[in-house]
């Protein structure tokens, strides 16, 4: 991987996480105990409280479990969605849907994991991926 995997000793779990967005990578955390995937950052895993979890890149393939309109004036940047994700590991995240207008978006649709450049900082946002036919 990369320099990520050697924070400062003061780095928590959320830092690491956002260094890791701001330099373009993706990671989840995987228990090494009970080897579930583990989303958002923690120092114990939710499903059996072993204190070991190590830093993966997931697929970043997921399908959309629910989705929102957010109304805003167009001056203040229009509309748009929120969408939670379940991914291909197991985890479910917020995020948004870009490449469709918001109300495109549906439960069930495929998409897929990108980061995103906002304000000098790494955000993740999904984008529809393309059904096979």
């Amino acid at each position: 991987m990369t320099a990520i995997d050697s924070p400062p000793a003061n780095c928590g779990a959320d830092a690491l996480h956002r260094r890791a967005l701001d330099r373009g990578i993706f990671l989840i955390q995987r228990c090494d105990g009970c080897e579930r995937a583990v989303f958002h950052p923690r120092m114990i895993c939710p499903h059996c409280g072993a204190d070991r979890l190590s830093w993966f890149e997931p697929d970043g393939a997921g399908v959309v479990y629910s989705t929102t309109v957010v109304r805003r004036k167009p001056e203040a940047g229009g509309d748009y969605n929120v969408a939670l994700v379940d991914l291909k590991e197991g985890v479910r995240l917020m995020s948004r849907v870009e490449g469709v207008p918001p109300e495109a978006v549906r439960i069930g649709m495929s998409v897929r994991a990108r980061i995103a450049s906002e304000n000098g900082q790494g955000l993740l946002v999904f984008a529809p991926q393309q059904e096979a036919t």
